[in-house]
């Protein structure tokens, strides 16, 4: 039996053959599911990248507004094509452990307040320019100036001073934060010269692609940077590409016609048609992902927590994971956390859907009459299914919603963050840290919920400095319970980040960090043929 595996492992590296004929023939052979992937991942390791060709990518998540400034990324095509000619000074890694890149090193003091990076030399950006520790900081400045707008200002804001001190920077704290390297791993903390103080829109970066075409809401192309300092790891094709295809029916075409080679946010009603696509694969990881439902705490009728309540009490959340994810997830409890963070709490009490509960705390919130909730397309797989269903569910409360679908082009610019219910997506983040900072604490540029509570920030702030772990994750409880009990959104499941890919696509690795290999799969990909 060693010998047929080890044939058709070689000719699954080749990409001769299909995953699924891998699979199926190594079933036949008494190979457990287990060990079959296993296998799967060595073969391709041991026959390593292949260079060149242009490898497509097909995916929802672009608009006309999106821009190179990373300070602005907040959908899938821009943080992805920046993944293409940006880098960080440390990456996750798919099993949540750090990663060197523009940092080849770091250090902290004992009280986790003093952190030194030391940066890589023979770097160079795509403009030709040599990075420095000085593009570093004033990367730092740039995203801690209120006026940049930046996602990572609730991160940066901590810093107290940033400097470069030879090879090294140095980033010196307000208050202890032991998630400091997760902090800099920011997506939106992509490295650019003069930390894009000059021009944070030109694309220029020190990652494996040159940015070739930039057409936003329709396609984006880079070319491989062969001054790359690390092409033995990544840009593998000779060009990279990005389709904008928000439309679910016209990606799942696109892939199987050949013209993309791989595409993201499958639908879960279609997963079963997509198995069955001869030459395609389809790539079904947990993770950190939720679709949710954020209310506006400072407008009304939303200012109201009894409405609020109310809303979440008409959540049929079984019924949605069923439906909706076709059981591609799990139940939500109106947080945005789940088991895969090491400081998470399971004894907070589920909460279910309860008509009665609903009902109480709607007729006392004063409310009459309907409820306008937004929803698109491009909001998650499904949404429009789902707020129809949540329609449903809600109806039995004695609450109408009424639900309106909004265009996909100017979604994420026109509706989400403004108007004041309507329905989206995070990703999550390696940290609790993080995804209270992001989107939750008072000051944060991402704060969908406008949720203020002084007592809420306190306890995030305090827990990041806190070192005693137990009383670390005693802290995120107390704040979960606020959150899930008067905060804003509504968190009726976490999805699995279902992609697909042809059998035309090598060394993709599972990555709970997001969707398309948390946004690496351009480039640490390769084409097999």
């Amino acid at each position: 039996m060693s010998s047929e595996l080890d044939y058709l492992s070689r000719h699954l590296a080749k990409g001769s053959l299909s995953r699924r004929d891998f699979l199926g023939r190594a079933a036949a052979l008494g190979v457990t599911a287990a060990s079959a992937n296993l296998l799967m991942a060595r073969a391709v390791r041991a026959q390593g990248p292949v260079k060149g060709g242009i490898l497509k990518a097909g995916m929802v998540g672009g608009e006309s507004t999106n821009s190179l400034d990373p300070a602005t990324w907040a959908s899938q095509v821009p943080y992805t094509f920046g993944r293409c000619w940006g880098e960080q000074l440390l990456e996750v890694s798919p099993t949540g452990e750090i990663e060197y890149r523009l940092a080849e090193e770091y250090d902290a003091s004992d009280d986790a307040k003093t952190w030194t990076f030391k940066i890589r030399k023979g770097v160079t950006f795509h403009n030709g320019k040599e990075l420095t520790p000085q593009d570093i900081v004033a990367t730092m400045e740039r995203h801690g100036d209120a006026e940049s707008k930046s996602a990572a200002l609730p991160f940066v804001r901590g810093f107290e001073t940033v400097r470069a001190d030879g090879d090294n920077v140095v980033i010196t704290l307000k208050e202890a934060n032991a998630d400091l390297p997760y902090i800099v791993g920011d997506y939106h903390l992509m490295i650019q010269p003069n930390g894009g103080k000059d021009d944070p829109t030109a694309g220029i970066g020190t990652g494996p692609y040159k940015v070739a075409v930039n057409e936003p809401g329709v396609r984006h192309v880079g070319e491989r940077h062969e001054g790359y300092w690390g092409l033995d790891q990544r840009g593998h094709a000779d060009q990279i590409e990005i389709i904008v295809v928000n439309d679910a029916t016209a990606r799942t075409s696109a892939l199987q016609g050949g013209q993309v080679h791989m595409i993201n946010r499958i639908e879960p009603k279609i997963v079963d048609l997509v198995k069955r696509v001869p030459g395609v694969t389809l790539r079904n990881v947990p993770g950190k992902g939720h679709y949710v439902m954020i209310a506006h705490c400072d407008t009304p009728p939303f200012d109201s927590n009894d409405l609020r309540l109310a809303l979440k009490y008409a959540v049929d959340r079984e019924e949605m994971v069923e439906k909706i994810l076709g059981g591609y997830g799990t139940v939500g409890n109106d947080t945005p956390m789940i088991a895969g963070y090491p400081l998470f709490d399971d004894d907070i009490e589920q909460r279910v859907y309860d008509p009665d509960k609903a009902a109480f705390h709607f007729k006392k919130s004063g409310h009459d009459g309907p409820v306008l909730l937004r929803t698109s397309d491009v909001a998650f797989p499904g949404a429009v299914d789902a707020a129809q269903l949540y329609q449903q569910s809600a109806a039995n409360c004695g609450i109408t919603i009424d639900v309106r679908r909004e265009p996909g082009d100017g979604y994420w610019s026109e509706v989400w963050n403004k108007q004041p219910f309507s329905m989206s997506y995070w990703t999550g983040r390696p940290t609790q840290d993080q995804v209270y900072s992001l989107a939750y604490l008072s000051d944060a540029e991402w704060n969908d919920t406008r949720f203020f509570r002084e007592d809420f920030d306190k306890l995030i702030l305090a827990a990041r400095g806190e070192l005693d772990q137990a009383k670390r994750k005693s802290l995120y409880r107390q704040a979960a319970m606020i959150l899930r009990d008067e905060g804003g959104v509504i968190v009726p499941m976490f999805n699995n980040y279902i992609d697909a890919t042809t059998d035309k696509v090598g060394g993709w690795i599972d990555d709970p960090n997001g969707e398309l290999m948390s946004g690496h799969a351009l480039t640490k990909c390769w084409l097999t043929a």
